[in-house]
């Protein structure tokens, strides 16, 4: 049975936060802290850029013992490529908040997002720490959501509770350019009050994300601050796995649409179905490369059913030689498009089917059982607007 997804909620039992602007950039909300008030089973998965932002590389260190109490998150500032300062200034945050929180400073994670290569207005940032109250006075995971923020347009939250328990989890994330994340996506958090032991944790928080957040795609460009992280403190006890990672998946995956459908600039949600594949590998690949190709954008962004151009995506995979285009069949919607092709008045109907808010392209291989889903959006004069002025 499933689960409600529920997209405004308080965190679960024993999270606490707290919200505020401490001038990071300008005068909306910057910084975010979220506190469990017992010890954490955790698990962080990180961008593999090589261009790795200081707040990645100490949050790897930190969650590394599978253990935390505490995040930090400072939008509109990614602290990226900045050097020795930048990594002390990062590493000065998670000791303060974690001295303020009565908490060991390995115990604090950190992430970090907005322009990359400049440095924290750390002088702002020491003053708003001062003022940090302890305990934490909040549990509205909403104007988490709404904190963390950067070139969003909407705040994105879900909640689910686990089958056969009192158990919650909350998700949060935010993320609307710079992802094809090749981990997660620019920032997610998940709080629980289920009692998951560490390592079990871990193993069933990677898993799905290989199902959810990694198979997002907005731009093809991997993030250099991909943070995602899961904290589950106790509170309500133990719960049966396979619940847990079911609800997991729904609030991962309710997350990952989100992100897609709120792509910069974005209209049309882009759901890419590819099945009959030889193994998850190649249905996944495939499938990327058609929800990346801009000319497949672009065909969605103006309503055209030019099926040639997934053809095209689907043909540039040219590694996977048992891929026979004779055997491929294209559709959009549940509508065959290749081999069998629609007339006039078919054409037209589909162009009216992708005038709605989703799209679906379906496409089955004929090389195997596996099958894999990702998701991305349409490619607008939003997205050239928004990015050519980003920091002018």
């Amino acid at each position: 049975m499933l689960n409600t997804i529920v997209v405004t909620t308080a965190l679960p039992s024993g999270f606490h936060s707290y919200v505020t602007n401490v001038g990071v950039k300008d005068s909306s909300q910057d910084f975010t802290v979220v506190a469990s008030d017992r010890p954490c089973a955790a698990s962080g998965v990180f961008t593999q850029s090589r261009f790795a932002g200081p707040s990645v590389v100490i949050s790897r260190s930190h969650v590394a013992n599978l253990a935390a109490q505490a995040v930090v998150v400072i939008s509109k500032n990614a602290n990226v490529a900045t050097g020795a300062e930048g990594t002390r200034n990062a590493e000065e945050i998670a000791r303060s908040v974690a001295a303020r929180l009565g908490l060991n400073e390995q115990d604090v994670l950190i992430a970090s997002t907005g322009v990359i290569g400049r440095q924290y207005p750390i002088e702002n940032i020491r003053t708003g720490i001062a003022g940090l109250p302890s305990p934490l006075p909040d549990n509205d995971a909403e104007e988490i959501a709404r904190g963390i923020m950067t070139t969003d347009t909407v705040h994105k939250i879900a909640s689910a509770t686990v089958a056969g328990s009192s158990a919650r989890i909350v998700g949060v994330a935010k993320g609307v350019g710079m992802i094809e994340p090749n981990m997660a996506t620019l920032i997610a958090m998940v709080f629980t009050d289920a009692a998951i032991e560490p390592q079990l944790l871990d193993t069933t928080f990677r898993s799905v994300i290989i199902r959810t957040l990694n198979c997002v795609s907005v731009d093809t460009d991997t993030s250099t601050s991909d943070t995602a992280i899961i904290l589950a403190n106790g509170a309500a006890g133990s719960v049966d796995i396979a619940a847990f990672e079911t609800a997991l998946h729904e609030v991962l995956l309710h997350l990952t649409k989100s992100i897609a459908r709120d792509g910069e600039g974005a209209e049309t949600l882009i759901e890419v179905l590819v099945d009959n594949a030889r193994d998850t590998e190649q249905a996944k690949t495939v499938a990327k490369a058609i929800v990346n190709s801009p000319l497949v954008k672009t065909a969605v962004h103006g309503a055209d059913p030019n099926w040639g151009r997934v053809a095209m995506a689907v043909g540039k995979c040219s590694q996977y030689t048992d891929i026979d285009q004779e055997k491929v069949v294209i559709r959009f919607g549940t509508q065959e498009v290749y081999p069998t092709q629609v007339n006039e008045s078919g054409l037209a109907q589909l162009s009216e089917y992708m005038r709605g808010a989703d799209v679906i392209i379906h496409v089955s291989l004929a090389t195997g059982t596996a099958s894999a889903t990702v998701w991305g959006c349409d490619l607008t004069d939003g997205y050239v607007r928004i990015n050519a002025d980003y920091t002018t």
